[in-house]
Parts: C-alpha cells; sequence; structure tokens
C-alpha cells in the first residue's frame, strides 16, 4: 500500500485505478481509507478515520470552501427534509442523497454534477432519513446500492439507471423475507432502512428500521445477491422455535412483536468474515408486560458469519430493554494493547453513554462489566422487568447516568424553582428505574452517543460526541389515559392517535417540547389538512410514513387533530366494532399487537426559557484511550450566541452526526445546534477552526483527496431542532 501510495503522487489517480482494477480486490480496498472514502463510515471497520495529512493542525485556519452543490431542495416555502447522509469517494466521484432521496454523482474536486436519479419519479414518494450508500466494484461493472421507502435499489455507478437484472427492474421490496412463520401480513408495514448496508463480496447485508408500535415488523438481518436481488440468508432477531434465545421470550412472541431491529449500521472484517451490529429494543417500547424475559437478540452487540447469518457470539447491554435505549450507532472495530499484545477489538458507544470493548472473536469484554440489581419496584401492572443489567467499570460513563438534584439548572433562579418542584414530584436515583404512572426523570431516550457514529484512530483513541438531555416519562392506561384527563369517553380519532402516534406527540399533544416531536396542540392554525394527509403519507424528520395503516384510520386521526372527530363515536363502540383495542389481549398471536400502557410521549424535561434542566454541557466531544480505558479530554461541543453574548461559557448543545478523524491530527464534526463546522486538535480537543454553514450540519463529514490535493465534505441540510433548512453539500480545502 505505501508502494502505490508512491505512484498515486508520482503518475497520478489513474494509474492508481488501474493497479486496484487489475488486482480486482474490492473488499481489501475498502478495509482501509486511502485516498477515497469508499464505504459508509470511511472504511469496513467503521474507523472514520482517514490517512491523508495534508490538511494538519498547522495549516487548517486557512481551510477555505472549494464547491458547494445544491440539490435544489430544501427551498423557502417548501416542506423541509433533513440531510443525514456522509457522501462516499472513489475514483474522484462524490455519491450522495438530497433532502428527497434523489442519488446523485459529482465530481469531488469541483462539485460538477454527473448524473441524478429519482427514486420516486414512478411511484408515491415515502420520505426518510438516509445516512448513506454502498459501492460494489464487480468485473467490469460497478454499482451503487441504497434504499428509498421500502425499496433497496442498484444503480449503475457510471449513468445512475437502475440494473435491470436486479430484484425487479432494479429494486427489491425491503417487506419480502419478513413474512416466513408469521401469521400475519407484512406487506404493507413500516419497513425502511436509514443506513445502509455492509458489502461482503458479492452481498450486501441489511438492516431496517421498523415501528416501534404494536405493529412492528421484524427486525430480521438479511443478506441479498447483489447481482440478483435474492436474499441469500436471513437471521431472526426474535428467535423462532428451535433457534437459540427463543427461551429468553414467552412462547410463540415472534408472532405479534417486532423489532429489535439493526438501524444504525453494521461493521466488517472481511479476513474474519464476520460482520458486527447492534440491536435495537423490542417493540413496544417502554412497556414488556407481554414480552417477559430477557429478550434476545434485542439489545445486543452481535457478531454474525457473514456468509451463511450464523451467529458467531452476542453480547446484551439491556435485558428487556424499557427505556428504548437502541444501540444507536455502529460499532468501530478497533486494535488495543493488553499485557503488551494486540488485540483487535469491538468497542460500541451507547445511548446510555457507556462503551463495551469486546474481544473481537470471543465477545468477551476486555475490561471488566458487572451485573448488578436494579430496582424493579413501581413498573407497571404485568411488567416483570429484569432484575440485573450489566455495569461496564471501564471506560467511565462519558454522559451522566441519572438526575440528581444537584444536577438541577441553576443559570436563573426561576428555572430552578420550576426544575425542583418537578424533581420532587417525581422518581429518579438510577438510569433502570421501571417506567410507570408516577412518572421519572431519566437521561438516554435519546443519547448519549447517537447514530452519527464514532471514530478511532490507529492508536486506539475513541472519539464521540454525547448529549446530556433529561427526559419526563409518564406512562399511563392506553384505552382510558386521555379520557380520564378529559373525564369523557375516548373517540375512534382519538384510540388511533393513542395507538399510533402518542408515544412520540405525548397523550396530551405538547410533543417533546423541541421541533423533533413537535406540539400538534391547535395545529389547524399552522398547517392545512391536505399538508396532515400528505406528511402522514410522506412522513417528515423523525416521523415515518404512516401509509401502513388505512385511509380510514389515517382520515380518523386528522379529524381528531383538526377536531373534527365523529361525535358520540365512543370507546366502548370503537372496541365492539373494530376491535382495535383488545385490552383483554385473550388471542396470544393477536397482531396488531396493543399494549395496555402508552407513555406519554418524547418530553424532554426543560426550563421555562428552554434550555435544558441539567446544568451544562449539553453536548460534549470525548476522546478515550481504550488502552487503558482513561479519558484523554473531554470539552463541550457547540454553544448558544444568545448565552455567549451573556459571557457565559460554551454549555454545548444537542448534536447529531458524528466525527471523523485524520493523520493530519485533526478531528472533523458539525452536528451542533449552532450551525457551525468545527476541527479539533484531536490530542488535545482544542479548537483550531471553524465555519458558520449555510445551514446545520446534521451529518457526518467525509474527506478525501484528488488529483494530490485533500477535500473535506458535509451536507449542510438544516431543519433539525427548528433550524432553517438548506439543500447542499460543501467541500472544504487549501487553497492553491
Amino acid at each position: 500500500m505505501t508502494i502505490l501510495k508512491y505512484y498515486v503522487h508520482f503518475f497520478g489517480m489513474n494509474l492508481f485505478v488501474l493497479i486496484l482494477s487489475c488486482t480486482g480486490n474490492n473488499q481489501e480496498r475498502n478495509d482501509q481509507t486511502g485516498i477515497d472514502w469508499p464505504v459508509y463510515g470511511g472504511n469496513n471497520f467503521g474507523n472514520r478515520y482517514s490517512p491523508l495529512r495534508q490538511i494538519n493542525t498547522e495549516n487548517v485556519r486557512d481551510l477555505d470552501v472549494a464547491w458547494e452543490y445544491q440539490t435544489g431542495e430544501n427551498k423557502l416555502g417548501e416542506r423541509p427534509f433533513e440531510i443525514q447522509c456522509q457522501p462516499i469517494i472513489i475514483d474522484g466521484i462524490l455519491y450522495a442523497t438530497t433532502p428527497q432521496l434523489k442519488v446523485f454523482a459529482l465530481n469531488a474536486a469541483t462539485g460538477e454534477e454527473i448524473w441524478v436519479f429519482d427514486p420516486f419519479k414512478t411511484m408515491e414518494p415515502q420520505y426518510h432519513a438516509n445516512r448513506g450508500l454502498c459501492f460494489w466494484l464487480g468485473k467490469g461493472e460497478k454499482r451503487i446500492l441504497f434504499t428509498a421507502g421500502s425499496f433497496l435499489y442498484a444503480l449503475d455507478a457510471s449513468t445512475g439507471q437502475p440494473i435491470p437484472a436486479f430484484g425487479e427492474l432494479g429494486k427489491v421490496d425491503l417487506h419480502k423475507g419478513l413474512e416466513k412463520n408469521l401469521t400475519h401480513e407484512v406487506t404493507d408495514l413500516f419497513v425502511i432502512a436509514t443506513s445502509p448496508g455492509i458489502i461482503y463480496k458479492n452481498t450486501i447485508i441489511m438492516g431496517s428500521r421498523v415501528s416501534e408500535f404494536g405493529d412492528a415488523a421484524p427486525g430480521h438481518i438479511r443478506a441479498y445477491d447483489i447481482l440478483t436481488g435474492k436474499i441469500k440468508w436471513t437471521f431472526h432477531t426474535i428467535p423462532q422455535p428451535g433457534e437459540f434465545g427463543y427461551d429468553t421470550w414467552p412462547a410463540d412472541a415472534y408472532k405479534k412483536i417486532g423489532g429489535a431491529n439493526c438501524w444504525s449500521g453494521m461493521v466488517l472484517d472481511s479476513k474474519r468474515g464476520a460482520i458486527y451490529l447492534g440491536t435495537g429494543s423490542p417493540s413496544v417500547d417502554f412497556y414488556g408486560g407481554d414480552r417477559r424475559g430477557t429478550n434476545l437478540f434485542a439489545n445486543c452487540i452481535l457478531a454474525l458469519d457473514a456468509e451463511t447469518g450464523d451467529r458467531i457470539w452476542h453480547f446484551q447491554t439491556i435485558h428487556h430493554d424499557l427505556w428504548d435505549r437502541d444501540l444507536s450507532n455502529p460499532p468501530n472495530l478497533v486494535t488495543v494493547e493488553r499485557g503488551g499484545k494486540k488485540v483487535d477489538a469491538v468497542a460500541q458507544a451507547t445511548k446510555d453513554g457507556v462503551i463495551y470493548v469486546l474481544d473481537r472473536d470471543s465477545g468477551k469484554p476486555l475490561f471488566p462489566v458487572e451485573e448488578r440489581a436494579v430496582p424493579t419496584e413501581g413498573a407497571m401492572p404485568g411488567e416483570q422487568p429484569w432484575p440485573t443489567q450489566p455495569y461496564p467499570l471501564k471506560p467511565k460513563p462519558f454522559s451522566r447516568q441519572f438526575f440528581t438534584e444537584e444536577d438541577i439548572n441553576d443559570m436563573t433562579v426561576e428555572g430552578y424553582q420550576f426544575v425542583k418542584k418537578r424533581f420532587k414530584e417525581t422518581r429518579s436515583g438510577n438510569k433502570f428505574i421501571p417506567p410507570s404512572s408516577e412518572g421519572s426523570l431519566i437521561f438516554h431516550i435519546g443519547g448519549g452517543a447517537e447514530w452519527g457514529g464514532t471514530a478511532a484512530d490507529t492508536e486506539g483513541v475513541l472519539y464521540v460526541n454525547a448529549n446530556d438531555m433529561v427526559w419526563d416519562l409518564k406512562m399511563m392506561d392506553m384505552a382510558t389515559g386521555m379520557a380520564q384527563q378529559k373525564e369523557e369517553k375516548i373517540t375512534r380519532g382519538e384510540a388511533l392517535y393513542l395507538a399510533n402516534c402518542a408515544a412520540c406527540h405525548g397523550v396530551d399533544l405538547k410533543g417533546s417540547g423541541n421541533k423533533t416531536y413537535p406540539s400538534l396542540l391547535n395545529i389547524k392554525e399552522r398547517i392545512s389538512k391536505k399538508d396532515l394527509f400528505d406528511i402522514m403519507k410522506t412522513g417528515k424528520g423523525m416521523m415515518p410514513s404512516f401509509r401502513h395503516i388505512s385511509a380510514f384510520k389515517q382520515e380518523a386521526i386528522v379529524s381528531f387533530l383538526l377536531k373534527e372527530d365523529i361525535v358520540g363515536e365512543s370507546s366502548d363502540n370503537l372496541h365492539q366494532n373494530t376491535n382495535l383495542i383488545n385490552m383483554q389481549n385473550t388471542d396470544e398471536n393477536m397482531f396488531p399487537y396493543v399494549a395496555p400502557y402508552v407513555n406519554n410521549g418524547q418530553v424532554q424535561f426543560r426550563t421555562p426559557d428552554g434550555y435544558p434542566a441539567v446544568k451544562p454541557p449539553w453536548g460534549t466531544l470525548n476522546a478515550v484511550d481504550l488502552n487503558s480505558g482513561d479519558y484523554l479530554w473531554q470539552v463541550p461541543l457547540g454553544e448558544f450566541p444568545e448565552l455567549k453574548k451573556k459571557g457565559v461559557s460554551p454549555t454545548g448543545t444537542e448534536n447529531h452526526g458524528g466525527p471523523i478523524v485524520t493523520a493530519g491530527g485533526l478531528l472533523f464534526i458539525g452536528a451542533t445546534q449552532d450551525e457551525l463546522f468545527r476541527a479539533f486538535d484531536k490530542k488535545s480537543g482544542r479548537v483550531l477552526w471553524e465555519f458558520k454553514l449555510p445551514a446545520g450540519g446534521f451529518a457526518t463529514p467525509a474527506t478525501y483527496e484528488v488529483k494530490g490535493k485533500q477535500y473535506v465534505v458535509i451536507a449542510a441540510g438544516g431543519t433539525k431542532y427548528g433550524k432553517k433548512p438548506g439543500g447542499s453539500y460543501i467541500a472544504f480545502a487549501l487553497p492553491d
């Protein structure tokens, strides 16, 4: 590889491409990031590391815009969508997606458009986040693989046209293969993929995003033949009869319980022929009375044989998850020192702010992990919380673990008193307090670590950005919760709202306290009925498409939100006529499954002036030496301009998007609410350069080299946290 690098700079990139084409070893090419950024996460290990050093700590202050590509979307007046995509760059061509899920190819040196493909040109759109794409190189053939809506597409990388021989005219329905051994139809269920798969030889291995309610599809891991689109193997994350882990659930739970899906992406060790991934919680979030047990393989770090899908090992990070603590980012494959020897490891950062470092071959922890007793009292009726949970002793947590009185935000007297009153009224003190009707103040419904992922350099240092946000979680009876508040029977639309919407927007319609899950109170004053229907059909931001529920039910929900609900259509009649909510659950295979209790929505606990109820920092950037388990540094990430004007030190902000790290001694990250793109000294955590983006960079950047020049690129899509929308990709380089 050193000799090849010499030839690249001496003879130019064409010879480098020719040499790689002759070797035909596309797999080995993706194992290490070179002048390209060939896969999501930089390389198959997911390191988000580049050996490029042209841009370094000495000259990064001179970094400037090299080009900006406007997608033409998210214009003022349009319904905006986020860009979460990390581009891939191969042989001087950049591939990425637009806010509305078009795929495009650019000249990576100039930003000049080569082609654009619109997956929704001939079908109804289904918008959602997209974090990246896959590139496959075969004999005389190059393909781009990506997902839009419920389909996996294969495109000719040279033209952007679908490959007719792949699936049906270039696409495969992600519903196919989920229905095996199930008693219910899955065709209309919500199944998409927000993160790209991983390619092993001629196979692409995919996870999925599914509903988090009772109509959740199974979270199977599936492998597809890249040439034909046919399924090669399936791993059931909720085991079926005869499979390992089946006894960690009630009998036949797989027939009505879904989820336990890998939505955050996966990584590959091609020499071992193994993929590594993390799974999420089973449905439904926050209540598990009908899924007693530890619930394998939900909330697990998994190692699977890439050729067969067979389980190699698993490590469960949460038993019987009641707190929505998905493994929200891909693992990172690193090499660390233990007893003077090099050990290949898997490093997994979590939503609850801890890092597991496991032996790559056995899955055994390289630092001690204790199984400790946790609270079980106060749980909802029918619930059986698991009595113990794992606690890694090292590295120490990178975000706060539970809310204490000392944590209360004291920036203003009024804010302090407001938070303290609620603190005294509810429960806190352990991150594993079971959800209850009394309520609890907890961290980690949102990370901790999030989908932006972690970066790792060649010295075994892991870099992770984190959030510290406290959430106000409260449970209530599904059938009567809203009726009790109103002292009247609920209508059809209200019941459907409870079943499908309340977990995010709250039983009281007040939302989360920010723009991620907005308030729906008086929504008819802000949005038309047509626009509401459009959002339900296509999705928006964190909200998935609701195309999987019938038009009749969509009409009922919209009518309820607009206060046009059918008068006199009581919950009693609803139960008798539609069997939507069968609180008895007498049929153990009933689908959709409806839990008897629902949470109050994704409610962030904030002060009256809108800041988090906890003291700063609210967002941090962390460097952890995985050889020793010690922290090298931790700094606030982001700031609020209005607080800065008042002389308040940087507080950090909520952040989404991840870091990359380079051999030039730099760490690049956007992610923050202040819309700044920053370069940090990776050794000290000191900011060396920052640039105000035209819109928030809520995505992970990438870096690459074309004709001897290094570039750093990031998507500026905005819209998250209620920020202004944007629709561009911006590349930076040093002046000539």
